[in-house]
């Protein structure tokens, strides 16, 4: 299986990765993020006031929006909403918001919205990954026009998947393996070191809690990665 795989990359092995920022001139934090054929289009809007519930807390509140183009697979889907994409940004809210002390932000909303342009598998962990970065950039923006005296990101977040296919731990799937997995797993995890949430499914055979393990590691190592590819995008981005 593994001579099989995409750019012939071992079973520990990431897809080619790539975070472009600033792709979008309007809003305040923007980045495209490929991991492989999977590209997603993040951007991050910061709004004076929050949600009704919140108001008068004087702490600001950040969800997410996550949306497949329509012809961001070999076949045209509708515009409009569905449960898995109800799902996937309730997810990437979570998790985002595990990255920042909200009560440092005031009464501001901050949105995320995560737009799939071409799908190849792994598309939740590449939007957590990318509207990471866009958080960031929006943050910082309005820290130099002394919008946020005080930086309130409090560490990075990425995530990705893993699984077991035809009997072997692999990294990163992409919709091949996906498909053909006998275990399934979306990992979230924190630059500290902490777990933000474990998506893990047996497909089509159950695992062991050793497979478990070997299964956190593989993806820790892969989430490792991935924030230093945040953290080149974002030096990038700062020196450009």
């Amino acid at each position: 299986m593994q001579a099989h795989r995409s750019n012939s990359r071992s079973h520990e092995s990431l897809r080619n990765v790539t975070i472009s920022v600033d792709v979008n001139k309007h809003a305040e934090g923007s980045a495209i993020v490929e991991f492989g054929d999977t590209k997603v289009l993040c951007t991050a809007t910061i709004e004076k006031g929050v949600p009704r519930w919140k108001r008068g807390d004087n702490s600001g509140w950040l969800t997410a929006e996550y949306a497949m183009l329509p012809r961001s697979t070999n076949t045209r889907s509708k515009r409009g909403q569905n449960g898995r994409a109800t799902e996937i940004q309730r997810l990437i809210g979570r998790s985002l918001r595990t990255s920042i002390d909200l009560a440092k932000v005031g009464e501001e909303t901050i949105t995320l919205d995560c737009d799939v342009l071409q799908a190849d598998g792994g598309t939740r962990t590449a939007s957590i990954t990318g509207a990471w970065v866009a958080l960031s950039m929006a943050v910082e923006r309005l820290q130099a026009g002394s919008e946020f005296p005080i930086n309130p990101i409090t560490a990075q977040v990425a995530a990705i998947s893993c699984g077991i296919v035809d009997g072997e731990l692999m990294l990163d799937l992409d919709y091949r393996e996906d498909s053909n997995a006998d275990v399934d797993f979306n990992v979230v995890m924190l630059s500290t070191g902490k777990l933000v949430e474990i998506q893990g499914t047996a497909e089509q055979t159950a695992f062991s809690k050793s497979e478990l393990t070997k299964m956190l590691n593989l993806a820790e190592k892969g989430i490792t990665t991935l924030f230093e590819e945040q953290r080149k995008a974002l030096a990038k981005w700062k020196s450009g």
